[in-house]
Parts: structure tokens; C-alpha cells; sequence
């Protein structure tokens, strides 16, 4: 083993940098992972011993509602390339600790769409295929190719196609049967060539309008929709360096025709999209709005005015009061619609 492949271990580690929420908690142990190789030491050394591990990357996918009794593995990797393309499809591979507004941006002055959709989403590219990260019409396991993973009880890394990755709305292998036992250390996206702009999403479009493009026949080009994206996105979601939040809190929940039709009875104008298969997603953030929570408080802790599917830190809540405030949402919306909404993050 190389003396660079060695890992640091630093106890006491404040994590308040590593969640986008800013909970001021702190890990038992910590590493911070440059080289794959240098997980495997971590894992490995005494002190890591019958711990449990904790992977974050950016941190906007998780609730910390106390200090982490572990190992916390700080995802550092970096390095971003053209692998190869073929007849229909240029891939492109980044490491997972890679910022993932950042690449996407990479993406598109190498003159390659596909991705431009899913600007401004907080968090690294490690952390995309375990979320399936979505937005305006695109989820991320539409240009996925492969990724490679590091299993922490062998040390092997394993390749990993879409198959294996078993995406789902908001979910992967990884977020259910991998997770504590893979570490993801790069993805690979297929970018396609035959590229066809998508703005159907009433906001995207709207903006797009604003900025004069569908006026005439006159289509946007990626660049375009990046930045209109990047636009909506900062009018409707705060930025978690200015208040504390992991963006979209809740799940859209998807029911079934039946259920939909006696809701619909119910509330007229439910915001709804029927789904190929039949049934029908909702919006959370309407099924919130209207029991009322858009904007309100419990402590510090807080709906955005703005956007109610998004929790926000006001400043000293703790991830345990942000835990309270969407369980009494989630007994509120099931109470009134008769719906279940599953929280995005992991709650720890």
C-alpha cells in the first residue's frame, strides 16, 4: 500500500459543511476518500471496527438528526472524461465526489446534451443513480450507462449496468438492498446524438417563453434549457447555502386509477399526471398547500413559502425537529386525501 493510499482518521468531525440542511452534528470518526483504494484502508483499520458507515457526498439527501456513533466516508473523488461513443451516443464518465451542477455544465461546453434538464440539482454524481435524480421531464437512469462500485465487505469493485441498478422513481438498488454495503466511486452517462429538446414541463416552458424561444418555431438548444432551468429552479427553491434544505422533501406519490377517481370526487381540482401504466402521480406540494402548511413553522424548523415540498432550516433547528415537521405533514395530507407521502432523504 502506497503512504497516499492510507487513510486519515479525524475524530470528533464536525458535519455541518457535509449536509445541506447545515445540522451542526458531528461524526465519532471521519475519512475523507481521493483514491478508491483508500476505502478499503478506512474500513479496514481497527478503529472502524463493528462501526456503522455513513457515504456522503454532498450531503443533500440526508437528515442528520443527531451525532453519527461511526464512520462518516467523505466522498472526494474527482475527474471527469469522454470515454468512447459509437454510432448513436457519446458516453462520458465522472467520479463520484464531482459536483453534479458542475458536470452537467462540463457536459454541455463539450458541445454534448442530454443532461441539461437536471441543472442546478444539489449533490454529486455518486449520488444521482442512488436517488435516480429527476426533474422537468428527464430522470438520470434514462442516460445512464454503467457505474462502478466499491463492495466494503470484499473490497472488489463490481460494474454495474441499469439492470442491476434497478431504477425506480426516486429509487435504486442502492437505496434499498446496496445500501451500507456499496460505495459508488464513478458513473458513466449515455449521452445521446440524436438529441430532441424537452420542455414540456408548464414551467420550463413558460420560461422558455419569456426568453422568446417556440415564438416563430424558434427552438431551444441545451444551452437554453440549462439556463432556463437553472432560472426556475432559483425562483421556486432556496439555496441550501442561504437556508438549510435538501430540496424536494417528499415524493410524488403515484395511486392507482381507483384511488384517483374517489379523490377526484373529493377535490375537483387535484394536480394530477397520468401515468403510462395507468395510474396516476400526484403532487405532493399541492396535497401540502392545501392542508395548509405552505410557509409554516415548528421551531425553526419550517415549510418554504415558496415551495411546499420543501423543508428548510431557519437556523439552529435540529434534524430531529425537520423529522417532526414532516411526520405531522404526512398526518395531515393522510388524514385528509387518504394518501401516503414517502420523504426523499434519508432520515438517520
Amino acid at each position: 500500500m502506497s503512504q497516499t493510499d492510507s487513510a486519515e482518521f479525524i475524530a470528533g468531525y464536525p458535519l455541518k459543511a457535509h449536509n445541506t440542511f447545515g445540522f451542526d452534528v458531528r461524526a465519532q470518526w471521519a475519512c475523507r476518500i481521493e483514491r478508491e483504494a483508500q476505502l478499503m484502508t478506512a474500513v479496514r483499520d481497527p478503529r472502524a471496527a463493528g462501526l456503522p458507515r455513513l457515504v456522503l457526498g454532498g450531503g443533500s439527501n440526508v437528515v442528520l438528526t443527531g451525532d453519527f456513533a461511526g464512520l462518516v466516508l467523505l466522498v472526494a473523488l474527482r475527474g471527469r472524461r469522454i470515454v468512447s461513443e459509437d454510432a448513436d451516443a457519446v458516453y462520458v464518465e465522472a467520479a463520484a465526489g464531482e459536483p453534479w451542477h458542475e458536470f452537467v455544465a462540463w457536459t454541455l461546453s463539450q458541445g454534448l446534451p442530454g443532461l441539461e434538464n437536471l441543472a442546478l440539482i444539489p449533490g454529486t454524481v455518486g449520488a444521482a443513480p442512488i436517488q435516480n435524480i429527476g426533474a422537468y421531464g428527464l430522470e438520470m437512469g434514462e442516460r445512464f450507462a454503467s457505474l462502478r462500485a466499491v463492495e466494503l465487505a470484499t473490497g472488489e469493485a463490481v460494474e454495474f449496468d441499469a439492470r442491476a441498478c434497478a431504477f425506480g422513481y426516486r429509487d435504486s438498488f442502492f437505496k434499498r438492498e446496496g445500501r451500507d454495503r456499496f460505495v459508488i466511486t464513478s458513473v458513466t452517462f449515455r449521452l445521446p446524438k440524436a438529441w430532441e429538446p424537452r420542455a414540456g414541463y408548464a414551467d420550463l416552458a413558460r420560461e422558455l417563453a419569456a426568453n422568446g424561444f417556440e415564438a416563430n418555431g424558434k427552438q431551444p438548444d441545451a444551452q437554453a434549457i440549462f439556463d432556463a432551468v437553472v432560472a426556475v429552479r432559483r425562483k421556486k427553491l432556496p439555496d441550501p447555502l442561504e437556508l438549510g434544505n435538501a430540496g424536494s422533501f417528499f415524493k410524488n406519490p403515484v395511486i392507482d386509477a381507483g384511488q384517483f377517481e374517489a379523490l377526484k370526487s373529493r377535490e375537483p381540482d387535484v394536480a394530477s399526471y397520468a401515468q403510462p401504466d395507468g395510474r396516476v402521480k400526484l403532487a405532493a406540494g399541492w396535497l401540502i398547500d392545501r392542508c395548509g402548511w405552505k410557509g409554516r413553522a415548528m421551531g425553526a424548523a419550517a415549510v418554504h413559502e415558496r415551495q411546499a415540498l420543501v423543508l428548510v432550516n431557519r437556523g439552529g433547528a435540529s434534524g430531529a425537529e425537520v423529522l417532526a415537521l414532516a411526520q405531522a405533514i404526512q398526518r395531515d395530507v393522510l388524514a385528509r386525501f387518504g394518501v401516503e407521502l414517502e420523504a426523499e432523504p434519508v432520515c438517520l
